[in-house]
């Protein structure tokens, strides 16, 4: 009787510890993966997450184009962004892309820009995601990150990120997504009315 005692209260302690743990652990958010959210990654709502730097590293690369300087070419398939700065040259930034079913092409311009912008998640990304929030002020916890340049009449963005790991990578539902420090970078270079062109 002692023995089975013993057991049970061994039980009850591993279960309550267990329930802890997930406390712990934010269950709130376990189940909800914010890279479906525009490119927010699995840790955007821990408070003061810091952006990090990119694992592709920013660089001035030899670009022959008959583009204008200005001129921003997004390359899907090689997960590259890049500003063309004439004479041969272009700023290339790592970015993250739509993952497959979000992934598209097309020529546009950028028709606003925001810091620290804040998001409402459009209709038919509440019908795949009912559980989302319906409006995020800016800020750090926001998935749209420091800066958002909006590209034409469409729903999509060049936007930050808190999640420097993910860039590089299709996880996005089509918005391009830098960290932090690139798109501020960016930001400053370019104007309302920029072209971007987007190639898979």
């Amino acid at each position: 009787m002692t023995r089975a005692f013993a057991l049970l209260f061994a039980a009850i302690t591993v279960l309550a510890g267990t329930g802890h743990a997930q406390a712990q652990g934010f269950p709130l958010f376990q189940d909800f993966d914010s890279r479906d959210i525009l490119g927010g990654g699995p840790g955007f709502f821990r408070p003061g997450m810091p952006s990090g730097s990119s694992p592709i590293p920013r660089t001035t690369v030899n670009f022959d184009s008959n583009y204008a300087p200005g001129t921003i070419l997004i390359s899907t398939a090689e997960r590259r962004l890049y500003l063309v700065l004439g004479n041969g040259q272009a700023l290339r930034y790592g970015i993250g892309v739509g993952r497959d079913g979000f992934r598209w092409s097309g020529t546009h311009r950028i028709t606003a820009k925001k810091e620290w912008p804040s998001w409402t998640p459009p209709a038919q990304m509440l019908r795949r995601r009912p559980d989302l929030p319906r409006h995020m002020s800016g800020g750090i916890d926001n998935p749209l990150g420091a800066r958002a340049m909006y590209l034409g009449s469409t729903l999509y963005r060049i936007h930050g990120s808190n999640e420097p790991e993910t860039i590089g990578q299709a996880v996005s539902s089509g918005c391009f997504r830098m960290t932090n420090e690139d798109v501020t970078d960016l930001y400053s270079r370019v104007r309302i009315g920029t072209p971007v062109i987007v190639r898979n």
